[in-house]
């Protein structure tokens, strides 16, 4: 078998598709990993080790501010992931394409129009003129 086959286009376009998606998913579970991770640090730090256990920013211990800080941006993430790419997808993706090419193509009849109005394009003057010329 040739290992230099073309691949259809359709079927490499759902491959990087769905290689994007997977890669999306490894780095918000690399997220995750990290999150839980970094918040028992900051729970061990200041609950076991009390490394500035007087530091209450908005009348809460510091770990807890920066652990409800990282989970909101955990949040988003997520919604980022599994909310805004699936409502705006490759079809999605493809559809804006379409609206705004169609869009440039339209403008650019008007834009064809108003030419051939100011500078029409006479053919039949124009051979009229030549067998007068002969």
């Amino acid at each position: 078998m040739d290992s230099k086959k073309k691949i259809d286009p359709e079927i490499r376009a759902l491959y990087e598709n769905a290689h994007q998606r997977v890669k999306q998913k490894k780095r918000l579970m690399t997220h995750l990993v990290f999150f839980i991770a970094g918040s028992v640090i900051f729970i061990v730090l200041n609950v076991v080790i009390g490394y500035q256990s007087e530091f209450k920013p908005l009348g809460m211990n510091w770990f807890v501010t920066a652990i409800l800080i990282w989970l909101f941006f955990f949040l988003v993430h997520v919604i980022n992931v599994f909310v805004v790419n699936n409502l705006m997808g490759k079809e999605w993706e493809e559809k804006q394409m379409n609206k705004l090419v169609e869009k440039q193509l339209e403008r650019l009849r008007e834009l064809q129009k108003k030419v051939d109005k100011k500078h029409p394009i006479d053919t039949g003057s124009t051979e009229i003129q030549k067998n007068n010329d002969l």
